[in-house]
């Protein structure tokens, strides 16, 4: 079977359909992608991080396939969601370890620094997610936006796709949330 985007969204739309057959042939179409998704939010944590990309992918998978209410539409739109589960479950993870230190400071991280997966980042991911649920809450697109663009490393084609926007304002939207979410980050880095 081939790699096309067309075989992954057909075998997405069986398996809403409720044909767990499909999971077999689904897996290695995206086994890969997601992995390189994991790799992405894995590269720059802590040397200690008890979670690696391979963990990350399973669970992942395991909430993707699970999820009974989402309308798969598409391969990005797959891909767009799994970025937001390992986002969620890296955050999780990262405030577990954080109240395991039992009320240590959080250092904060500028948006280059933690586009950069910086040492801290496993701190850093919270300050990030921090920042961007507060752009969740003034500009609900440019959060989503960022959310595929930065976590799931969509192309502005395919977050257009996922959205139903052009190529054009997503560009432009990445472009301003990206700007906001430096200046929360740097207010929050200078505070510290």
């Amino acid at each position: 079977m081939s790699k096309s985007p067309g075989d992954i969204t057909l075998l997405l739309r069986e398996l809403q359909a409720g044909n767990p057959a499909v999971e077999s042939r689904l897996v290695p179409l995206v086994y890969d992608e997601l992995r390189r998704t994991a790799r992405r939010y894995m590269r720059g944590e802590r040397a200690d991080h008890t979670l690696q990309p391979t963990a990350l992918v399973h669970e992942a998978y395991l909430r993707l396939i699970r999820q009974q209410e989402v309308d798969w539409q598409n391969r990005a739109h797959f891909f767009g969601v799994a970025a937001q589960l390992m986002r969620h479950i890296l955050v999780d993870h990262a405030r577990a370890h954080k109240a395991e230190k039992r009320g240590g400071h959080e250092p904060k991280l500028s948006l280059d620094e933690a586009l950069a997966c910086s040492e801290e980042k496993g701190a850093g991911l919270l300050a990030l997610d921090e920042a961007l649920t507060r752009l969740n809450e003034r500009d609900q697109r440019q959060g989503r936006i960022v959310e595929l663009r930065f976590f799931g490393g969509l192309t502005e084609e395919e977050v257009a796709e996922v959205l139903g926007l052009s190529a054009r304002t997503v560009k432009r939207e990445w472009s301003v949330a990206r700007a906001w979410l430096y200046k929360e980050l740097s207010k929050g880095a200078n505070s510290a």
